[in-house]
């Protein structure tokens, strides 16, 4: 396809970068972005009465069917929840929003779009109305599809679990090919690919071990969980470096230990909370069994009263991007973009749960980054050697240019669904 064509169905970036600014200035928790489903309801609305628009799925999740003729159903995905940090970037649309945590704790907390699905929701009203512009040059449908709850590893299931594709509920038709991506801190303006493993599983568990309390100086009449459980981090360390492939990549955090309330009194339990990082489905499996087994006959050998509990916090699975449509993506993006598209070789240890969604009704998919470094301060930092310290995803500083941002973002977007539906 000669993709210079596409110059004449250009979007009006101004009007999508006071979108992102809105969008950014009023961040929501996790399956509470009520706020914002409405303002990306009524946005696809003003763009076309075309559009069948279905609300109110999985939660706050909604997608917007365009059909175009016969061909090939393409689903683009946007996720829409932002984070429980406070902002300090400083910048003039800075979000200065709290919200109650309803779903989790009922605490206050501020709320920021620290990971880039501000982006994420407005580069995809932006394909949307590219879409609408450009019918002329292909034909199939498009989905536009709006999720929660990403953040919390819960929203793509939560919709297919309520009858995204079932068609006596919300109908969505079975996409041919499902596609996604992502902001990340890039070299600025560049767009990165790969086939096979792009992002890793994340499985988050809370695991409760039980002791036997008593008096600080009668150890030997108590069972000591602070000792237990700090054996089991001790052992946990030996699951990467003894029983994982060392090609495969893989990381086990324990990130909180807690027991006890006071110095001279052993408690009755201690509470681990973990992270377990792998980049494919063998990996994470044998991760997930040697932390069980270990935990297990740690809690034996310690003489526990009690069976340990194990609570899965969140499961991200693997992002296995599939290797004909990636080829096919690939292909489009170096056409499109030429020197600016990267074939990058290494996964990236963050996590999606965007796969949930094409793996309910056993699809292909395809998830791609691109860069919101603006180009000055990523000069600045190189010419250092600092670019190691620029924020990252979820860092309370995290503030990706708008431009060329915004309209790189939107570009991918089109020239990722056109590769599927161009007639």
């Amino acid at each position: 396809m000669d993709w210079t064509a596409l110059e004449k169905y250009k979007v009006d970036l101004g009007s999508y970068d006071s979108l992102y600014r809105e969008f950014h200035q009023n961040p929501e928790i996790s399956t509470l972005e009520h706020e914002t489903a409405e303002k990306i309801a009524a946005h696809l609305k003003s763009l076309s009465s075309d559009l069948d628009i279905r609300t109110g799925i999985g939660g706050t999740g909604l997608i917007a069917i365009c059909k175009n003729g016969t061909g090939p159903t393409v689903l683009l995905r946007a996720d829409m929840d932002g984070l429980p940090i406070h902002e300090e970037t400083g910048l003039d649309y800075a979000s200065t929003k709290t919200m109650k945590d309803t779903q989790l704790d009922n605490a206050i907390k501020p709320v920021m779009h620290a990971c880039g699905h501000d982006f994420h929701i407005t580069c995809n009203l932006g394909a949307a109305e590219t879409l609408l512009k450009a019918r002329d040059i292909w034909s199939g449908t498009v989905i536009f599809l709006f999720q929660p709850a990403e953040e919390r590893g819960c929203g793509a299931q939560a919709m297919v679990d309520d009858g995204l594709f079932d068609p006596k509920k919300h109908a969505c038709p079975i996409p041919d090919i499902f596609l996604g991506q992502h902001i990340f801190p890039l070299e600025p303006g560049c767009i990165i690919s790969k086939s096979g493993s792009f992002l890793a599983a994340a499985d988050s568990l809370r695991i409760t071990v039980f002791g036997q309390g008593g008096h600080g100086s009668m150890p030997h009449r108590c069972v000591d969980p602070v000792v237990l459980a700090s054996s089991i981090v001790m052992k946990l360390q030996t699951i990467v470096s003894r029983e994982i492939d060392p090609e495969e990549v893989a990381v086990v955090t324990v990130g909180s230990l807690k027991a006890g309330d006071t110095v001279n009194v052993i408690g009755d339990e201690a509470v681990l909370q973990l992270n377990i990082r792998s980049m494919s489905n063998e990996t994470r499996h044998s991760a997930l069994d040697a932390v069980k087994r270990i935990v297990k006959a740690e809690c034996e050998a310690f003489r526990s009263p009690k069976e340990p509990v194990f609570e899965t916090l969140n499961a991200y699975p693997p992002t296995l991007n599939d290797q004909e449509a990636t080829d096919t993506i690939q292909k489009s993006f170096t056409e499109c973009f030429g020197h600016k598209h990267h074939r990058v070789s290494r996964a990236i240890p963050g996590s999606e749960d965007f796969p949930n969604l094409a793996t309910a009704v056993d699809k292909p998919y395809v998830f791609w980054g691109w860069s919101g470094s603006d180009e000055k301060i990523w000069a600045k930092h190189e010419r250092e050697g600092t670019l190691d310290q620029l924020p990252f995803n979820h860092s309370h500083l995290f503030a990706p240019a708008i431009h060329p941002t915004l309209g790189n973002g939107i570009d991918a977007m089109v020239v990722a669904a056109l590769s599927f539906v161009t007639t």
